[in-house]
């Protein structure tokens, strides 16, 4: 035998000598870190909403003249949490972590936050329980990458993916929820973690099992809109327009912000006497204009079936968007997402009423859309999850006015850690 074939013949032996590796998945490993995390994640906002739900209801015995000492005395007590457990941070802080802490979100504050958001959200506060569940679930990330020594982009990717179980429990919207978490972390016009978006996806869907099958979530919208029909090209004009408005008012609420911002910040003083301040302006605005009162998850459906005045709802529009900027500034604990929602509701139906003619459901959404994006800088997300939220099939119109108000906003953003460095 010449040495050729004889070298043949060795080589394929050694190849049968190996044992036959054969993988048919693309799922491996990480397939079934992100799946617990989803699981955990859902399991933990399933809880919350129970609580806070319990919570709620307890709380909401106090109306009348009684709600402003409701609100203050949780708000001290939150502040009083805060100041003695720690302070466990805002959005601004979520987002500086995962862009310059390596991707860690520190589970050593979740106490505070957890205890001190549900006296917030629970008491009647203009914010919502989207920033502790995030803040929670994405640490729960960070933890779980740990115990499993993921280092880098890996880690990262984790607590992001975290950070997407949280969004998707609140809003029930799993793709939402996941551009969501990626999309908020960035800086100009990069998505810049586009790399987790299959980890975020994994641990949305089976966090959005879990939170479902806890408190009995169905599919379907969450807010009742009347039907649109399609009218012709140009209500994608009107949705642009509806959402300059919506940026405009976008901008008031920035500013606005900015102002209780500087009073509160004006003097030192504790966070519980912040808290206790903001309990009680919110006590005041909540006693003479009681759907202010909470974070709009429950109210837009009933903005949705009264029947405001046009002054009214001048009111209504004015004093929430004072009343998120007190909540924002004054200590409390929350994310302004849905709040910013009912806001942009307001506003549609306002222009519904002042102009009949115009399509109410068009207005409704480009508001909501415009507002949203303006200030949170996410026109993907809020398209997607303002279809969900309420069962609008025409993504285009969503589309157009998340663009709009997106590009509209202001150069310095909202949320600071958005920014370039």
């Amino acid at each position: 035998m010449s040495f050729k074939p004889k070298r043949k013949l060795i080589t394929y032996l050694n190849i049968l000598d190996q044992p036959i590796k054969f993988n048919p998945f693309v799922f491996n490993r990480n397939f079934w870190l992100w799946a617990i995390l989803g699981l955990i994640g859902g399991l933990i906002a399933g809880l919350y909403w129970i609580i806070l739900e319990l919570l709620t209801h307890q709380l909401a015995y106090f109306e009348g003249w009684l709600v402003i000492p409701t609100m203050a005395i949780c708000g001290f007590l939150a502040g009083i949490i805060i100041h003695f457990i720690g302070d466990p941070g805002e959005i601004h802080l979520i987002v500086d972590n995962i862009r310059f802490n390596k991707g860690k979100l520190d589970p050593k504050n979740n106490p505070s936050m957890i205890l001190s958001s549900l006296l917030c959200v629970g008491s009647g506060g203009s914010l919502g329980p989207e920033a502790p569940l995030v803040q929670v679930t994405g640490s729960t990330g960070t933890w779980l990458g740990k115990i499993f020594r993921l280092k880098g982009e890996e880690l990262r990717s984790l607590s992001i993916a975290g950070m997407a179980s949280g969004f998707t429990a609140l809003f029930g919207a799993p793709l939402g929820g996941s551009l969501f978490s990626l999309e908020i972390l960035h800086h100009k016009h990069a998505v810049e973690y586009y790399k987790a978006i299959i980890p975020a996806l994994v641990a949305s869907s089976f966090s959005y099992v879990i939170f479902a099958l806890i408190i009995h979530l169905g599919l379907g919208a969450v807010w009742d809109l009347p039907n649109y029909e399609y009218s012709g090209t140009f209500d994608f004009a009107l949705a642009v327009f509806f959402a300059i408005a919506a940026t405009a008012i976008g901008w008031c609420f920035i500013y606005c912000t900015k102002v209780f911002k500087f009073l509160f910040e004006k003097k030192p003083i504790p966070i519980y006497i912040k808290t206790l301040i903001g309990g009680i302006l919110l006590g005041v605005i909540s006693y003479y204009l009681p759907i202010t009162r909470y974070f709009g998850h429950h109210e837009i459906n009933e903005l949705l079936t009264r029947n405001f005045s046009v002054t009214l709802l001048i009111l209504i529009l004015l004093f929430k968007i004072i009343a998120i900027s007190i909540t924002v500034t004054s200590g409390w604990r929350g994310g302004f997402i849905i709040p910013l929602f009912f806001v942009g509701t307001t506003l549609g139906l306002l222009i519904h009423q002042l102009f009949p003619s115009t399509n109410l459901t068009l207005a409704i959404i480009s508001c909501m859309a415009g507002i949203n994006a303006c200030v949170t800088r996410t026109p993907m997300s809020t398209t997607i999850l303002l279809a969900t939220l309420t069962g609008f099939s025409y993504f285009i119109p969503i589309l157009f006015a998340s663009l709009t108000g997106y590009f509209l906003a202001p150069k310095i953003p909202f949320i600071r850690s958005q920014m370039e460095n």
